[in-house]
């Protein structure tokens, strides 16, 4: 006897979507006072009460920012979890970089993923991501690159360990994060340079 039911199928989709991120929102993790899930769907998140804290958005470049959340199951044990994995880049070495970074791996966070992909309405799909148990910096590199062409900058890793997959946020009204669930955030984002 199956423990869940499925509930729908799926068929071919046949809109084009876009891989890729635009945005990465930080938010440190115990700063994010209270969350919800949709009641309709379960990994739709529709309230976040942010607490009056800060939201730190990085602009990601093209091509170069990616998200992951691997499914890790135990057959033997009848476990499984969730492993996100948020990969950046940001160009260019920076002392003010460097301090943002060395702060960034001493705290756990919480991590809103704008991605390329859009809704039928044209908004961009957002993710949420480390929301039960954060993510942390557990690896990257700092390069200065060999030849003449080379990218010098950050390679940043995050990652965490979930008990469901990503959700996804509620779609906003007209800007990011406007959606009547989400209160208390501190406005407008802390953009870096």
């Amino acid at each position: 006897m199956a423990c869940t039911a499925l509930t729908k199928g799926r068929g071919l989709d046949c809109n084009r979507i876009s891989g890729g991120i635009k945005f990465v929102y930080f938010a440190v993790y115990d700063q994010i006072d209270s969350f919800a899930y949709d009641s309709t769907n379960p990994l739709e998140i529709d309230t976040i009460d942010f607490g009056g804290n800060a939201i730190y958005r990085y602009t990601m470049p093209l091509g170069v920012a990616s998200l992951t959340d691997t499914i890790v199951g135990s057959r033997e044990n009848g476990t499984s979890y969730f492993t996100p994995s948020l990969s950046v880049i940001l160009n260019r070495l920076t002392k003010e970089d460097q301090n943002q970074i060395k702060l960034l791996a001493a705290t756990k966070i919480r991590c809103f993923v704008q991605l390329n992909q859009t809704l039928p309405n044209g908004h961009d799909v957002i993710v949420a991501v480390g929301m039960e148990n954060g993510l942390e910096l557990n690896a990257g590199t700092m390069d200065s690159g060999a030849a003449f062409g080379d990218r010098n900058g950050y390679t940043l890793t995050l990652d965490g360990m979930e008990p469901k997959p990503f959700a996804m946020l509620e779609d906003f009204t007209t800007t990011v994060f406007d959606n009547s669930g989400f209160t208390n955030e501190a406005s407008p984002f802390i953009i870096t340079a």
